[in-house]
């Protein structure tokens, strides 16, 4: 009985270590398309690497060129308001410009700028 338990073992890994012929050029392909796989994403971080690089040492000249055309921008030019730079007495002319409406404006046009200046700059908002 011993002999045959053993043989009957001895078959049943045999079994299992037996490997198809055709599956081991499956894995053959499955390992290189692994591989290629594997490549790939080295060359494409590589490669995203370089350009994060590139741009970077462009960003430097081109920071420098963004700051100094924002500071050549006024910002009185950029603001809806007239600043400063007013006569002795107020003419109409120059509350037109503090208001930001026309000269010939209506009396209702300039009450209603005059109030959302007067709310803008109201100590007690927000």
């Amino acid at each position: 009985m011993e002999g045959a338990a053993a043989s009957s073992e001895g078959l049943r890994y045999a079994e299992y270590a037996r490997v198809p012929t055709g599956a081991g050029k499956g894995q053959a392909e499955l390992d290189r398309g692994l591989a290629r796989t594997m490549i790939a994403v080295g060359l494409g971080v590589a490669t995203v690497a370089f350009a994060g690089r590139y741009a970077f040492h462009l960003w430097k000249p081109l920071e420098q060129a963004i700051t100094e055309t924002a500071k050549r921008i006024s910002t009185s030019s950029l603001s809806m308001y007239h600043k400063g730079g007013f006569e002795q007495k107020m003419s109409r002319r120059e509350a037109s410009l503090i208001l930001g409406v026309s000269p010939s404006a209506g009396k209702a046009k300039i009450r209603t700028a005059h109030r959302r200046i007067m709310i803008l700059n109201h100590p007690d908002k927000g």
